[in-house]
């Protein structure tokens, strides 16, 4: 039995020569089904390649969410790192004023409404309070006066030792990633390292100044100011003299910063920051006389 084909008829546009080509059904099937199987490849191709698309996108659109997510958090944690930072320095604040003037607390209860009838009024309170800060900063003017009666102290050690991170001068800011000028050097140390005055002088802030976190501020006399920023821990208070070598603070990473270090200035008259490096002239371990460490507020 012959094969069923199909007959195609070629003529010669010139000589007017017929050809007869014979195609088998089988061939003509096997082509068409051969073109219906690369048309399913190209479909599941551009299928493919599409899901890959969207999931390419739908990922870079999670990864900005998470960046915007992790940069709230980190703003939060700065937040409530300030806020406890300001609630401790109430405390302390409030405890003063307790035993300034000799309020009580009745055992149990921290309601001030609960006390007996002799204890002051929350306004009363206010007063008392703002009356004390009054007090302490004219004591502090008077010991700023006193000091200047005495030859003034220049910044003459490291505050710690460590190794020197970021100069004095022009920098690139690691936040901004722009131009910045650096105010003073930055010393990486561990947390918790000793950071000690560099001249003797009084301490005129010890509080937490948003980017510095918590910053110690000495004035040696004479115009020099000592600023000890990014500490975890307070050693000082404002009003309390110091002597060269005197523990201030503790290394942290408080305030604006990407690890833990010590960022220290050094100004001269009317703040100007100045290149603390000239002042940086022997080792904590040179100090005379002997360090006192006060403990931690």
């Amino acid at each position: 039995m012959k094969q069923e084909y199909f007959v195609v008829v070629l003529a010669h546009s010139l000589r007017g020569r017929l050809r007869r080509v014979h195609i088998p059904h089988s061939a003509v099937y096997a082509v068409l089904v051969l073109a219906l199987l690369g048309c399913f490849s190209v479909a599941g191709f551009v299928a493919s390649y599409g899901r890959m698309a969207l999931k390419v996108a739908n990922y870079n659109a999670l990864k900005r969410e998470t960046d915007n997510l992790r940069a709230r958090y980190q703003a939060l944690l700065r937040n409530v790192s300030e806020t406890d930072t300001q609630l401790a320095s109430l405390e302390l604040l409030a405890k003063e004023v307790t035993l300034a003037y000799g309020i009580k607390q009745i055992e149990g209860s921290s309601d001030i409404s609960a006390q007996d009838k002799l204890a002051p009024s929350f306004a009363e309170s206010l007063d008392d309070y703002n009356f004390l800060r009054r007090i302490n900063a004219l004591e502090l003017q008077n010991k700023a006066a006193h000091r200047l009666q005495r030859p003034a102290e220049q910044p003459s050690i490291w505050p710690l030792d460590g190794r020197l991170l970021s100069p004095f001068g022009k920098r690139t800011d690691p936040f901004s990633e722009e131009g910045a000028f650096h105010k003073g050097v930055d010393i990486s140390a561990p947390t918790g390292t000793a950071v000690r005055a560099t001249a003797a002088g009084i301490v005129i802030f010890s509080e937490f100044e948003s980017g510095y976190g918590r910053l110690v501020v000495v004035d040696h006399g004479g115009g020099f100011q000592t600023y000890y920023a990014h500490l975890s821990q307070f050693w000082v208070h404002t009003g309390q003299e110091v002597r060269r070598g005197d523990q201030v603070g503790l290394v942290g990473s408080s305030g604006k910063v990407t690890a833990p270090h010590l960022h220290y200035e050094v100004r001269t008259r009317g703040g100007t920051p100045v290149n603390p490096i000239l002042y940086m002239k022997t080792s904590v371990a040179q100090a005379e006389p002997a360090p006192r460490d006060y403990g931690p507020f």
